[in-house]
């Protein structure tokens, strides 16, 4: 029997950064790298595909020499080398595969391709000595909201998904509303942090009963409405105000962050399950922590989140599912291919 590899180079360019990482049988981080390009697309207020194509193109290179001088491995030193391949903007996805099988080809390296979202969940699953399964899982970021039954490391069943906008892009809009920076999720913490969570409310959008979907554009309504009344009027004075504008932001993040934290629970009890992953850029929110914790404690679930490090995009958490493709005799040859859609 052919070991499996365990000195893994993992490639991540399905949105807005470029990332590479080394990881040694699925655990131990040799090196992460992280290329942003927060500062291309600020001006524009989200993630532009051509920016973002562009973007890695010119950076990918120097990422992963980076890494490897970062890790203190050569080439000849790794074992194989894992991609994401989906789901993502096609032209980043296109690149980053590219430049892997460039680089299996000229190292004589396996190659396996990653599901981004189910490597979140992985990246959740790294800080858990001996994870047992089954365990619910949320995705929760700018482009993801979603809601998984995990038996395995590489078994992930979708219960439920967002049917319109993605939390973190929920959060991104309201900061647009709200004159905040670019991102939006972060700022909105920021601008919360000294605001008082009832002083506005914001219906959670929990839909039917027993439904594991989520929904936010209505949210956003409801924050328009919330800053300029019906009809768009003119904005009241009282938002100028700083201290009006920080409890709007920790309203309407509480009210989000309950949402997720209320499916979560509701998934747990509908699957009979007492522990939670939770991973994604969103998942570094401190308020989704405080309140997950809070409603978790209640009913006896244990939730496990992401390092805040490798919570958004990064390659580590390419590299420690790839691993486990690798060992599960699931690798690619060079005709991998990539796809916008999970």
């Amino acid at each position: 029997m052919v070991a499996a590899p365990e000195i893994i180079l993992g490639i991540e360019s399905s949105c807005d950064e470029t990332a590479a990482a080394i990881v040694v049988n699925g655990k131990k981080v040799l090196a992460s790298v992280v290329h942003s390009q927060i500062d291309e697309h600020a001006a524009w207020g989200g993630v532009v595909p051509e920016i973002a194509g562009r973007s890695h193109l010119r950076s990918i290179p120097a990422v992963v020499k980076e890494c490897l001088a970062e890790a203190d491995i050569t080439p000849q030193q790794l074992d194989g080398i894992a991609v994401t391949n989906r789901p993502g903007l096609m032209g980043s996805l296109l690149i980053g595969a590219t430049a892997a099988k460039a680089l299996a080809y000229a190292w004589n390296l396996p190659l396996v391709g990653v599901h981004h979202i189910e490597a979140h969940i992985y990246a959740a699953l790294m800080a858990i000595d001996k994870p047992r399964f089954p365990y619910i899982a949320l995705v929760v970021s700018g482009g993801h909201t979603s809601l998984y039954r995990s038996d395995s490391e590489l078994e992930h069943t979708l219960l439920g998904a967002t049917l319109d906008d993605a939390a973190g892009e929920c959060l991104d809009k309201a900061a647009a509303m709200l004159e905040l920076s670019y991102p939006g999720g972060p700022a909105i913490q920021e601008a919360g942090a000294d605001g008082d969570s009832r002083a506005f409310q914001f219906k959670q959008p929990m839909l039917e009963r027993d439904s594991l979907d989520f929904s936010f554009s209505g949210m956003k309504t409801a924050l328009l409405y919330k800053l300029r009344g019906p009809g768009n009027r003119i904005e009241d004075p009282w938002i100028v105000a700083k201290s009006k504008r920080n409890d709007v932001c920790a309203s309407f993040e509480h009210a989000v962050v309950k949402t997720l934290a209320r499916k979560c629970i509701r998934a747990c009890e509908q699957q009979s399950i007492d522990q939670i992953l939770i991973g994604g850029g969103v998942a570094c929110n401190t308020r989704l922590r405080s309140v997950m914790k809070e409603l978790c404690d209640k009913q006896n679930i244990t939730a496990n989140f992401s390092p805040p490090a490798f919570c958004t995009d990064n390659a580590v958490m390419i590299a420690g599912l790839g691993f486990e493709l690798f060992a599960s005799d699931k690798a690619d040859d060079l005709s991998l291919d990539v796809y916008a859609q999970a």
